[in-house]
C-alpha cells in the first residue's frame, strides 16, 4: 500500500506506517470533494436525465425495489400481520406487477412476518443495532441482531456509530459493522449512515468507505427518523462511492436511499443517480431499494392511472 515520493526518499512509507489501516483505506479513495459541485452536478443530473426515466416501465421496476417499511411506536403484532397480509395478497390483485422486494420491521416483529408471509422472493428486514440512534453497547447490538436472525430476519439494516465517526473513532465503527456482519453470514447486512447528520459530502465518503469496507453488503442514507434524510447530494456521493470501491475491489454494493421519499419524483431521482453514476448492473432489486412506507401506493396509482390505497 506504500509509495514512494518522487524526491527519492522514504518518508512516504514511514507517513503510511504511522496511519492506522482505516486511514490508509481511505488514502486510496478521493475524498477531498466539494459540496457545492456535487450540488451543481446533481441539480444538473435531475434536469437532464430524470425526464426520460419517466415511465411507466421505470415506475413498475420502482415498486420491485420497494422495501415496504413499517416503523412506528404504534406497530403491533395485529398491525404488523395486517401489514404482511396485504404483501401476500398483491399478487393475486396485481399479477401483472413485481411483489415488493421486503417488508422491514422491528426485530421484535420478524417472527410474525416471516411465519406469515407467502410471497416468495420477499426478504424479510429487521432495523437492529438499537436503531435509530445506534446508542448501545456492542453486547446488547449483537443479541438483538442475533434473535432478529433466529426468528426470521433475512436482511439486518444496522446504524453506523454516527458520534464515533464523527469523533474519529473508525475502528470501533468498522469493528461493529464487522461483528454484525459476521452474524449475518450470507444474509445481507444494510450500513444506515444516517447522511443527514453528516455535516459534508466529504464526510459522506467516508463513512460510504469505511462502511463498504468492514463488509456491509448495502449502504443506506438515512433511519427516516432525523431530518434531512435521504437527499439526491447524499445519494449521488454514496453511488460514487460504490462505484470506486467496485472499480478497486470487484465487490458490488448494493444502495438504499431511504426517509423522505415522498413521491415518484423523488423516486425517479435516485433511480437515476443510480442509472447515471452505477450503471445498469445495479438497476434490480438486488442492488437498488427504496426504504418507505408511503411510496408503494404512489407507485401502483401511477401505474394504474388512479389513486389506489392498496398497502
Amino acid at each position: 500500500m506504500s509509495e514512494h515520493c518522487n524526491c527519492g526518499c522514504e518518508h512516504h512509507d514511514h507517513h503510511m506506517e504511522e496511519m492506522s489501516k482505516y486511514e490508509q483505506a481511505l488514502a486510496l479513495y478521493d475524498t477531498n470533494i466539494s459540496d457545492e459541485e456535487v450540488a451543481q452536478k446533481v441539480a444538473r443530473l435531475i434536469e437532464d436525465k430524470v425526464p426520460e426515466n419517466d415511465t411507466l416501465e421505470v415506475k413498475k421496476f420502482l415498486m420491485g425495489s420497494v422495501e415496504l417499511t413499517t416503523l412506528k411506536t404504534t406497530d403491533s403484532e395485529e398491525s404488523v400481520l395486517a401489514f404482511t397480509e396485504r404483501v401476500n395478497k398483491f399478487q393475486d390483485a396485481y399479477p401483472a406487477l413485481p411483489h415488493v422486494a421486503t417488508i422491514c420491521v422491528y426485530p421484535c416483529f420478524a417472527s410474525i412476518v416471516s411465519q406469515s408471509l407467502e410471497i416468495e422472493g420477499v426478504e424479510v428486514a429487521c432495523v437492529s443495532g438499537s436503531f435509530p440512534s445506534s446508542q448501545a453497547l456492542l453486547e446488547v447490538k449483537v443479541a438483538e441482531t442475533a434473535l432478529a436472525l433466529k426468528d426470521g430476519a433475512t436482511e439486518i439494516d444496522m446504524v453506523m456509530s454516527v458520534g464515533k465517526f464523527l469523533s474519529g473513532d473508525y475502528e470501533t465503527v468498522c469493528d461493529e459493522i464487522f461483528e454484525l456482519k459476521a452474524l449475518c453470514g450470507e444474509k445481507k447486512l444494510k450500513c444506515i449512515l444516517e447522511t443527514g447528520l453528516l455535516p459534508s459530502a466529504s464526510d459522506i465518503k467516508k463513512a460510504s468507505i469505511l462502511a463498504m469496507y468492514a463488509g456491509a453488503d448495502y449502504i443506506k442514507t438515512s433511519t427516516g427518523k432525523e431530518k434531512p434524510a435521504a437527499t439526491p447530494e447524499a445519494a449521488y456521493v454514496m453511488c460514487q462511492a460504490i462505484k470506486e470501491y467496485y472499480d478497486k475491489t470487484g465487490i458490488q454494493i448494493g444502495f438504499k436511499p431511504a426517509g423522505g421519499l415522498n413521491t415518484v419524483h423523488d423516486a425517479l431521482v435516485y433511480y437515476t443517480i443510480v442509472k447515471e453514476i452505477l450503471g445498469e448492473k445495479w438497476l434490480t432489486n438486488q442492488y437498488l431499494r427504496l426504504g418507505t412506507s408511503r411510496l408503494a401506493n404512489l407507485l401502483l396509482s401511477e401505474v394504474e392511472g388512479k389513486e389506489i390505497k392498496f398497502f
